[in-house]
């Protein structure tokens, strides 16, 4: 084709919407203005045509592709936790606001970790699985804080003297070693058949003596008859009195109760008064020894001694300076 002219314009003058350029398709001419290309382009120009198709932005947007009609979307980024955003004129600053420190609360995953320091608080839901050797670590020097007792750990921070030997070496003399407050010394002893040396027992709330002996050869039990105390007034046996004797002065009397003692218990009574002394047989049955008539009561001469064995919480026969 020949040569073609669009409107005659200056040196750098823009073009106008009636500025016509010819051109050659199917060997025919034709004209096409500024105006028909912007309306093919679009105004702003389309994405489809190489464009934008956006035509004014405020601080901070950036465009970001849309697979929905495959277009740009303007778009500005959105702060996440810790994290602070500045939209500035042709800028966008990020900055962290947690100051280097934090909580992590959940921690999942496997790896080799080397190297990690952590400032904050890690509190697990989970297992923290790590592959791989863990080296170069100073459980002394490296390694602190105390692992809570319901995580699993002790809650100790610091063990006492001698208590590290003794767990390493469970001994008598180690575990004696570790504690402060014991008494005597030798083997550690449990409760099951155990050889004590010397013991000294002190006062024993309860026990049975039947199987031991004073020096070997004669049965442990009371080589005097111990003295309840002297009564002065009316006074009831009780079982405390039981192997012991009773005292009577300044005239006092005695009374013997009912379903109080048992088979084979005995207590022994003395008047030690210039008269006779009354003894009151409340018990359902009572014998002077040697007779076979139920009294109710008893007179024990002047100085006189009479010993009560119990047959029975109901029965006792009565022996002695008795009538």
């Amino acid at each position: 084709m020949a040569d073609t002219k669009i409107s005659a314009l200056s040196s750098g003058a823009p073009a106008q919407g009636t500025d016509e350029t010819v051109i050659a398709r199917g060997g025919a001419n034709y004209k096409l203005t500024v105006a028909n290309i912007a309306a093919y382009l679009g105004t702003p120009i389309t994405v489809a045509n190489g464009g934008t198709g956006q035509s004014s932005y405020t601080n901070g947007q950036l465009l970001i592709g849309n697979s929905t009609g495959n277009t740009l979307t303007k778009a500005t980024l959105t702060a996440g936790s810790g994290i602070t955003i500045t939209n500035g004129t042709g800028s966008i600053t990020i900055a962290a606001t947690g100051g280097g420190s934090g909580t992590v609360t959940s921690v999942g995953g496997t790896g080799t970790v080397n190297g990690i320091t952590l400032t904050g608080t890690v509190t697990s839901s989970g297992n923290l699985t790590l592959g791989g050797a863990l080296t170069g670590v100073d459980l002394t020097t490296q390694v602190t804080g105390t692992l809570p007792v319901a995580n699993g750990g002790t809650g100790i921070t610091s063990l006492g003297t001698g208590v590290a030997t003794w767990l390493g070496t469970p001994s008598s003399a180690n575990l004696a070693a570790a504690v402060t407050d014991e008494t005597g010394t030798g083997a550690l002893v449990f409760a099951t058949s155990p050889t004590l040396v010397t013991p000294v027992l002190g006062t024993p709330t309860s026990g049975n003596l039947n199987s031991c002996t004073a020096d070997g050869t004669n049965k442990v039990g009371y080589r005097n008859i111990p003295a309840v105390g002297t009564k002065t007034g009316s006074y009831t046996l009780a079982t405390g009195d039981v192997g012991k004797y009773v005292q009577v002065g300044s005239g006092g009397s005695i009374t013997i109760p009912d379903a109080t003692f048992a088979e084979g218990d005995v207590i022994s009574i003395f008047n030690n008064t210039t008269g006779n002394v009354t003894l009151t047989c409340s018990i359902t049955t009572a014998y002077i020894a040697g007779t076979d008539t139920d009294k109710a009561t008893m007179t024990l001469a002047t100085r006189g001694v009479a010993t009560v064995l119990f047959i029975s919480g109901t029965v006792c026969v009565v022996s002695g300076n008795v009538s």
